[in-house]
């Protein structure tokens, strides 16, 4: 176990060294004070039509707060989109690239085996791309609720949700970094990636047209690749009831936003598909020929 934790510092001092944490925390900061500036203009924009209606200027209840409910299931997608692209690129190169550098012999020369290397890695690369994705999910909640004054309805289950997106993509990188070269290997997540989101945007259409075979072949991307099933899954969290009831009203039109709850099955299968591609990259990078 002193192996893995030791490779997990290691990825942590190689993301430090490549300056990848400061300049990924300066642009976090500049995205969340463009977000919440816009949020801050918006109450003020409500805030003068409610006193202009003679309308009290307090905390907004039904339909009148789906501005703000949009704003944070809108900012909540942005975290996630911006989680995963950090995942891919964090980790792209995980074990690929110490091999196509050539510092891969030097460390499975020491007396480490080739699976703790690739649970080190994920492990160290997990834990930054989560604790990222959290913090950046409790700011934008709190600059969200400090302005507003609105909290979503269960925004734990929601940002629970979305992390487990994030370990789903960290670990699928991480399984393509023992099989392909890095290039390739992003490419071939981004795929998976845009096959999962193609999946929500089929199920929405197939359910506005009534089509029971759009909404199949959305099953099966979800199947493929749950991300953008865990994502809807999140933003019914945060939506409240009234905005839940005009998006059943479209039938589900909004392919972004669920009105119904994530499946369990979705939940248990995401999380043995992470639990699977850990395993088949150590599995598989044991027995690769370097």
């Amino acid at each position: 176990m002193s192996n893995v934790l030791l490779m997990a510092r290691l990825s942590l001092s190689e993301a430090l060294r490549k300056k990848l944490i400061v300049v990924l925390l300066v642009l976090t900061a500049a995205f969340l004070g463009f977000y919440l500036y816009g949020v801050l203009r918006l109450e003020q924009n409500l805030t003068e039509r409610a006193a202009d209606a003679g309308l009290s200027a307090g905390p907004r209840r039904g339909l009148g707060a789906l501005p703000v409910v949009y704003s944070g299931v809108f900012g909540m997608y942005l975290v996630y989109f911006l989680g995963s692209l950090m995942a891919v690129l964090s980790t792209v190169a995980s074990v690929s690239g110490d091999i196509e550098s050539g510092v891969m012999q030097s460390v499975i020369a020491r007396p480490v085996t080739r699976a703790q290397v690739v649970l080190g890695r994920w492990l160290g690369f997990t834990g930054m791309n989560v604790l990222y994705v959290l913090l950046v999910s409790v700011a934008l909640l709190t600059g969200l609720y400090l302005i507003t004054g609105y909290l979503p309805p269960a925004p734990a289950a929601a940002v629970a949700q979305i992390l487990l997106g994030i370990v789903l993509i960290t670990s699928l990188t991480v399984l393509g970094s023992t099989l392909f070269a890095t290039l390739a290997n992003g490419i071939a997540v981004f795929v998976l990636y845009g096959l999962g989101s193609a999946g929500g945007i089929l199920k929405s259409i197939g359910a506005l047209a009534n089509s029971p075979t759009m909404e199949s072949l959305g099953n099966a991307a979800n199947i493929v690749m749950p991300t953008n099933a865990l994502w809807l899954g999140a933003s019914y969290n945060l939506q409240t009831e009234g905005a839940l009831q005009l998006a059943q009203v479209a039938r589900g039109a909004n392919p972004f936003a669920s009105t119904t709850p994530i499946e369990p099955g979705i939940l248990i299968w995401a999380a043995v598909y992470t639990a699977l591609a850990v395993l088949l990259a150590m599995w598989r990078f044991s027995r690769r020929d370097l």
